[in-house]
């Protein structure tokens, strides 16, 4: 599988990330990518929730989505559209942090909204309530393509082991973790909590990152981690993007999936326990 791993610094423009996007959607095409993944809420990064709610649309409407469907067609690329925000079908009123796959037809093939929720307070400055203004997802998904199959997740999921076993043990060999990461966190956390799934795992982690000081016309500036990851099975870094926007194409061997489990059968290694009580 080769795959663009695309690192932005999206703003709180959806017109305009979409064009950002395009761009190096059609340069992933040029380096060979098979498929190309971008971050989490690729089409608006945003802290005024009354600048979301006037910018932000239902999925079936949603301009950046649209976009990135025609331009996958036009292209004969899949892309993961790591998340969008998008408004949910009434009666709920908090917004959805949906990751869509789309195939190179432009056909939505699964869509994953993150279940869990970034409620944090990093410190006295950095603090997050995005259960305030997104519902979590209810459903783990994986999704097959023609190199192997998906485990789709977002962002604050990466801290929650479980989730990345269930995908795994249904299947999936490559686990998308695409990202807004905290500067507050970024620094200590990123790095070994991928790796540390893609161990646990035996999975490829390919992790697109947002990064760097995000324009915002209404509301506070985010800035966001960066460094953009994809991890080997075993375990290895093979991709950290730096800081810097850009296109990264890199080739996943699917056969080190099956030979890191080779090594550490631990996906079958599950025991019932009682406790603790």
């Amino acid at each position: 599988m080769r795959v663009a791993v695309l690192q932005l610094t999206s703003s709180d423009d959806p017109g305009e990330n979409l064009a950002t996007v395009q761009g190096m959607l059609h340069e992933a095409k040029v380096q060979g990518a098979q498929i190309a993944m971008t971050p989490e809420v690729t089409n608006c990064v945003s802290m005024s929730r009354a600048h979301q709610n006037a910018v932000l649309r239902p999925e079936e409407r949603d301009e950046v989505l649209a976009g990135l469907r025609q331009t996958a067609a036009a292209l004969g690329l899949w892309v993961l559209a790591g998340s969008l925000a998008v408004k949910s079908a009434p009666p709920e009123t908090r917004f959805a942090n949906r990751s869509v796959l789309i195939d190179a037809q432009g056909g939505i093939v699964v869509r994953y909204d993150k279940m869990h929720m970034f409620d944090v307070q990093v410190s006295e400055t950095e603090t997050y309530r995005e259960s305030d203004g997104y519902a979590p997802g209810d459903r783990a998904v994986t999704a097959m393509t023609p190199w192997g199959m998906l485990g789709l997740s977002v962002c604050y999921d990466v801290r929650f082991a479980y989730l990345y076993r269930a995908l795994a043990q249904a299947g999936a060999q490559v686990l998308t973790v695409p990202s807004a990461f905290s500067p507050g966190t970024g620094p200590a956390h990123w790095q070994p909590l991928l790796q540390a799934r893609a161990i646990e795992t035996g999975c490829w982690v390919v992790a697109p990152a947002q990064t760097g000081r995000h324009r915002a016309g209404e509301g506070r500036a985010r800035v966001t981690h960066g460094h953009s990851l994809v991890v080997s099975p075993w375990g290895e870094v093979v991709l950290d993007a730096g800081v810097e926007p850009g296109v990264h194409v890199v080739d996943l061997d699917m056969a080190a999936v099956d030979a890191a489990r080779g090594k550490v059968p631990s996906l079958t290694h599950d025991r019932r326990f009682a406790g603790p009580t």
